[in-house]
């Protein structure tokens, strides 16, 4: 019987890797004879990390876009075609946006449909924060005629249609800042060629149909809304307001159909005690606020 317990000892002894203790783990031998099953061996925090930088070697495929239309650059599912004009409107004054990059690629920017309705050599996008008369001769020449109004809302701010009755010189270029509120006020102020022009504002009590983003106010305008008035007022004719609001009423239309919700104004929120969000404690913002609440311009 000795031999075979020899023999016995002799293949633990092999098949055992080096290292590795001959002595039982008695925790893991009463679980043996319970029928669990042993513990999984714990994870080599090295080999993880090794595996995981094979994944960054691996290649990656772009996302692939939705087909946009050629004309109102949206997708060819959603077009919206059918509601711009036949041909682009005919107009006599030159209009100039000034499109703040963040705006560029938004989805539901209205800039590409004000585009799509007006002809290209009378409507002009200029992507930027920051303008000089070095970097951008073509938009300095603009900014120092006589006959070039820029689209601002301020105290200096002369009212549009009682401008055009006064002026000496009718104007033939106006230039319409494209962002929020704050970018808007950011290139309007640190832009000097931007004072050069005359600045004005509409004076209208039309509400905005751009329903699907918030609006500081009610009285606050889209870019395309914008436009589509002082066109009507430079040119005469209220056709081309009606014009070029009908796309934009399709694109709310549609996304109100499909989940989209209507975002009441910051000031409507504001005075009904609906806005969702902390006062700010800015003295500054604070005072923006109560401004919005009662009604006074900013």
């Amino acid at each position: 019987m000795e031999p075979r317990k020899e023999a016995r000892t002799l293949r633990d002894t092999v098949a055992r890797p080096p290292g590795v203790s001959t002595t039982p783990v008695r925790g893991v031998e009463e679980r043996r004879e319970g029928g669990a099953s042993p513990a999984a061996p714990a994870s080599d925090p090295e080999a993880d990390c090794a595996s995981a930088d094979g994944l960054w070697e691996l290649p990656v495929e772009p996302a692939a876009r939705r087909p946009e239309c050629g004309r109102c650059s949206r997708p060819q599912k959603v077009c919206l075609c059918p509601f711009l004009p036949l041909r682009p409107l005919h107009i006599s004054t030159h209009l100039y946006i000034i499109q703040h990059p963040a705006e560029e690629n938004k989805v539901l920017r209205t800039v590409p449909l004000l585009e799509a309705c007006l002809p290209q050599d009378k409507c002009k996008v200029k992507i930027g924060r920051r303008f000089s008369e070095e970097r951008d001769t073509e938009l300095s020449t603009v900014c120092r005629k006589s006959g070039t109004l820029i689209l601002y809302p301020g105290a200096e701010a002369a009212n549009l249609e009682e401008f055009i009755l006064d002026s000496p010189v009718y104007p033939s270029t106006i230039i319409i800042i494209d962002g929020t509120w704050s970018q808007a006020k950011d290139i309007f102020y640190k832009n000097s060629l931007f004072r050069l022009p005359k600045q004005v504002q509409l004076k209208t009590n039309i509400s905005s149909q751009y329903v699907i983003r918030m609006q500081p106010t009610n009285r606050c305008l889209s870019t395309l809304e914008c436009a589509a008035v002082a066109l009507s007022i430079l040119e005469k004719n209220n056709y081309i307001q009606e014009t070029l609001l009908r796309p934009l009423q399709a694109l709310c239309s549609f996304q109100l159909q499909h989940g989209a919700q209507i975002r009441l104004s910051k000031e409507y929120l504001l005075k009904n005690g609906l806005y969702p969000k902390p006062l700010p404690k800015n003295k500054r913002k604070l005072r923006k606020m109560e401004l919005l609440m009662n009604s006074v311009k900013i």
